[in-house]
């Protein structure tokens, strides 16, 4: 299959252009074992603990849940996962990327309710549920993005290098391919919305267009509607990553997971 890419023109966010921060509120210790991606739900935030080798099997995973202000934290809520990253939610469903299968979970009763296998996967990385409860999940190591209805996983798109962050949002697919920023729509149809400097990780809508994207290696970027990209944090330097975001948009505040630094950070967006 052959995808219809339309590139839009890309341009570095002007001096006249509205210039956006990010303060640091708090941080946790660094007592979160290799938390990846971070989800806020309701009065809770969900973060992904891989607790191992980033793409082991070693059922050392887990999820743990982190009150919003970053005083508390249980690490036991679920267990046995295998190095899970991206989470979405559907009803009182969480759904968790775990290399190979996507795990879902009661969330009232913090149980696993059945591993949803993904043919051929090898590295399924982030999750993003639509309104409906439609499931897409990406496999960074292949370069899929595979679409699961009704407990089924089917090969959505492929032959997409460096695939990763993944977003639902308006009805269209936000995707992290390598240093750009796509959108798909329902017909497949992608335009590239932005190059940023560094390959894209976590993705979070702001609600007015524009997004935060993060890279792995320790940069968040503030990426407008119209592709003009912003650097809002580079800790490249020491070695402190910025996975998989969460975010509150009520309150424009960004939690962010920082691997192998082992705390979850939060800040306000300005």
């Amino acid at each position: 299959m052959k995808y219809i890419i339309i590139l839009l023109a890309f341009k570095s966010l002007s001096a006249t252009a509205q210039q956006h921060t990010l303060k640091k509120m708090w941080e946790t210790d660094s007592i979160i074992a290799i938390p990846e991606s971070v989800l806020k739900f309701g009065q809770t935030l969900y973060i992904s603990l891989i607790d191992g080798a980033p793409w082991d099997a070693d059922g050392k995973g887990g999820v743990g849940m982190l009150s919003p202000d970053g005083s508390t934290y249980n690490d036991k809520w679920i267990s046995g996962l295998n190095a899970p990253k991206g989470m979405g939610v559907f009803g009182n469903r969480l759904y968790v990327a775990d290399i190979n299968n996507v795990v879902v979970i009661d969330m009232r009763h913090g149980i696993v309710l059945k591993k949803i296998p993904v043919d051929s996967a090898t590295g399924l990385n982030d999750i993003s549920v639509t309104d409906e409860g439609v499931v897409f999940v990406s496999d960074s190591k292949l370069g899929n993005i595979w679409k699961i209805e009704n407990d089924k996983a089917l090969l959505y798109l492929y032959d997409m290098t460096g695939v990763n962050g993944l977003k639902n949002y308006k009805g269209n697919l936000y995707i992290g391919a390598g240093k750009s920023f796509v959108k798909a729509t329902a017909q497949k149809q992608m335009t590239v919305i932005a190059e940023v400097p560094q390959p894209i990780d976590g993705i979070e809508p702001i609600g007015n267009g524009d997004f935060i994207v993060t890279s792995w290696s320790g940069y968040i970027y503030y990426v407008t509607a119209g592709g003009q990209v912003q650097t809002l944090l580079d800790t490249h330097n020491e070695k402190r990553n910025t996975a998989d975001i969460g975010y509150d948009s009520e309150n424009r505040i960004l939690y962010v997971p920082t691997f192998f630094a082992k705390t979850v950070a939060a800040y306000q967006l300005k």
